[in-house]
């Protein structure tokens, strides 16, 4: 059996969601890769309205990733570099077989029923790469496993993937969940280092997560990937990117064009989706002043409003009194702490 056969055999094994709506039993595999894509059936939702949305404070403890180490706020005197990748160096992702059954269905699950066993978790992108590569080539869905699942495969990675080879995994990954969903419900979370790092043990168990975030990724990198999981049928989309085109030197038209392409794409291939563009988030960096951010999400928050997507206002939540960044959401002026994701994970709520 190939190992994204395992994916469904495993998710099969787990039961169904609660609250979604008894369907007919799945087709068998011949039936399933003839029939037509729209038969495989979640209903879909109403047209989504735009609507400016506010979150409330949670206290859920998170993790720190790797880049998030240093509680120093020092201010920047300059904008970022591009980022760059080191040299291919990492072996080749394997290339799994396709197509694999459909319709699996999942146990209900939360958060605090997910056993830890050494209580580590990956703390860089190597390690985090090396453990969702595990996940994958084991057939299972690394959003819906402990923390530390397949330690041995991770804990020693320093290899730094590359971004092509980010984008592959991500684009696996994609294609497992879009043949393996059936009838769950699915929230994509498309973006940067920001959602990248968003701890999957917050992640409600009653839905399945694709997480769709590179470290270092633009709004234009972010624009090219949407293809990637176009076959997977959510019914939320989280989008958070902007950041690091102001921290490249992009102008703030440029972010806006990329933006409304990525609205209009995701509206294309999701018609009945409930797309949600984040706020860019506030910083403690000089180099990014809090009232080029403002400026920049009202403007975000108009293109959405144009483009029929909801658009979700995060400063009133991460802002303090001082008109930047709240010092405990943050361990670096950039990247969020654990305060900090507990804030965002109230908002996606």
């Amino acid at each position: 059996m190939s190992d994204l056969c395992l994916l469904a055999v495993s998710l099969l094994n787990q039961g169904q969601l609660p609250g979604t709506p008894e369907l007919p039993q799945p087709l068998d595999f011949e039936e399933a890769i003839s029939a037509p894509r729209n038969s495989a059936g979640t209903a879909p939702s109403p047209n989504c309205q735009p609507t400016l949305t506010k979150g409330t404070i949670a206290v859920t403890e998170t993790h720190q990733p790797e880049f998030s180490r240093s509680a120093s706020t020092r201010p920047l005197t300059r904008a970022y570099s591009p980022l760059r990748f080191l040299p291919e160096s990492a072996p080749p992702l394997p290339q799994f077989p396709y197509p694999v059954p459909i319709a699996p269905e999942l146990i209900p699950e939360t958060p605090q029923t997910r056993p830890l066993r050494t209580g580590r978790r990956p703390s860089s992108g190597s390690q985090l790469y090396q453990q969702r590569l595990a996940a994958l080539s084991a057939g299972r869905t690394y959003t819906r496993l402990p923390v530390d699942s397949f330690y041995e495969s991770w804990i020693n990675a320093t290899r730094q993937p590359t971004y092509e080879q980010w984008t592959s995994l991500l684009g696996q990954e994609a294609r497992a969940i879009a043949y393996g969903q059936g009838s769950n419900r699915l929230t994509v979370l498309v973006g940067d280092s920001l959602l990248l790092w968003y701890p999957p043990e917050q992640l409600s168990g009653d839905r399945l997560w694709l997480n769709q975030g590179i470290s270092g990724d633009t709004t234009a990198g972010i624009l090219r990937r949407l293809s990637a999981f176009s076959q997977a049928r959510p019914d939320t989309i989280h989008v958070m990117a902007g950041i690091n085109d102001l921290r490249q030197g992009a102008t703030d038209a440029t972010v806006l064009n990329n933006l409304r392409q990525i609205m209009r794409q995701l509206r294309q291939n999701h018609p009945h989706a409930q797309v949600i563009v984040h706020s860019i988030l506030p910083t403690r960096l000089a180099a990014l002043p809090t009232e080029r951010i403002y400026r920049l999400n009202q403007n975000i928050a108009a293109t959405a409003h144009q483009e029929n997507v909801n658009y979700l206002d995060l400063q009133p939540e991460f802002i303090g009194s001082d008109g930047i960044l709240r010092r405990e959401l943050t361990t670096d002026g950039l990247h969020l702490s654990r305060s900090g994701y507990a804030v965002l994970q109230a908002a996606i709520r």
